[in-house]
């Protein structure tokens, strides 16, 4: 049988049968004690949850996060470790569902110089005609995007897009624009989401504009106002992250401590796809291009 110290660490977690298409993933330490601490993404509201209860007994990992909203949700996952691997279950109280799942730690990441990276041939991830490169999140959901006078914009509530091509290191430059009080966001390798929202005059926040969601707190709020055009220039290299928002760095080569609540790719030392997110509020692109750094 494992020792309970083993179960310490950060692991990115597979969901076959998570209808949502979304990865999670897990750190905790001090498992030593039979009563680890940590976060989980995503126990409830694609925030970074706080563990709330834990033990280990006769090998088995049991963890319990408890939501405090309108919407009150007590979720459960247990785990055993299995060859190395955590093999688990997620039940949520009052559901008769139960998910399984399976979690692998995370890579170790080498320390690059992002200046040190040469350029590649950039890549125009939207060629301002069409959705060519991009597919629905969720295949069942037809694609509620349209493309006018270069401009991409979706419906309220449509299926996010994801890029058939897989990126590893690289520079991103984006131009979007949202409506008041409007949510979006992009997903960098499938895994971690630089945060768009409508906040103009509003404090930094980790849910911000500009963020890395739920993870990184961006410097200053950079907005510009409803309905205006901006940009994002991000740069990801290994698990460092840049961000530029507007012409001003508000994220300065900060490093991902793992998934947030986007993330469909678990597999965090592999090239993934790029997310724009259309499930939440209106949002327009006319602008996708990506350089990658090699």
């Amino acid at each position: 049988m494992a020792a309970d110290k083993d179960f310490n660490g950060r692991w990115d977690i597979t969901v076959p049968e998570n209808d949502r298409r979304r990865a999670w993933w897990l750190e905790l330490n001090n498992a030593e004690s039979g009563k680890p601490t940590g976060s989980f993404i995503s126990a409830y509201a694609g925030d970074l949850n706080k563990i709330d209860e834990s033990s280990i007994q006769n090998g088995e990992l049991h963890l319990v996060f408890r939501s405090r909203g309108n919407q009150p949700q007590v979720t459960h996952l247990r785990a055993r470790l299995v060859n190395g691997k955590l093999e688990g279950t997620r039940e949520v109280e009052g559901n008769p569902a139960k998910l399984v799942w399976t979690g692998v730690r995370a890579p170790k990441f080498k320390s690059i110089d992002a200046k040190k990276l040469k350029t590649g041939k950039p890549v125009e991830l939207f060629n301002g005609r069409d959705l060519t490169g991009w597919r629905p999140l969720r295949p069942e959901r037809k694609i509620e995007w349209t493309v006018k006078d270069g401009v991409t914009a979706n419906v309220p509530g449509a299926v996010d897009l994801v890029t058939e091509q897989k990126f590893w290191n690289f520079k991103l430059h984006a131009e979007y624009r949202v409506g008041p009080k409007s949510n979006s966001g992009i997903g960098l390798r499938g895994r971690y989401e630089v945060q768009i929202l409508e906040d103009y005059g509003q404090p930094p926040n980790t849910h911000g504009n500009g963020a890395l969601y739920s993870r990184i707190l961006p410097t200053r709020n950079a907005s510009k106002p409803a309905n205006e055009w901006q940009t994002f220039d991000i740069t990801l290299v290994e698990n460092r992250v840049t961000v530029v928002l507007n012409g001003i760095n508000v994220i300065d080569n900060k490093e991902i401590d793992g998934l947030t609540a986007i993330g469909i790719d678990p597999d965090e030392g592999k090239p993934g796809p790029i997310i724009v997110q259309g499930d939440h509020g209106a949002v327009e692109f006319r602008k996708l291009t990506l350089t990658p750094l090699e």
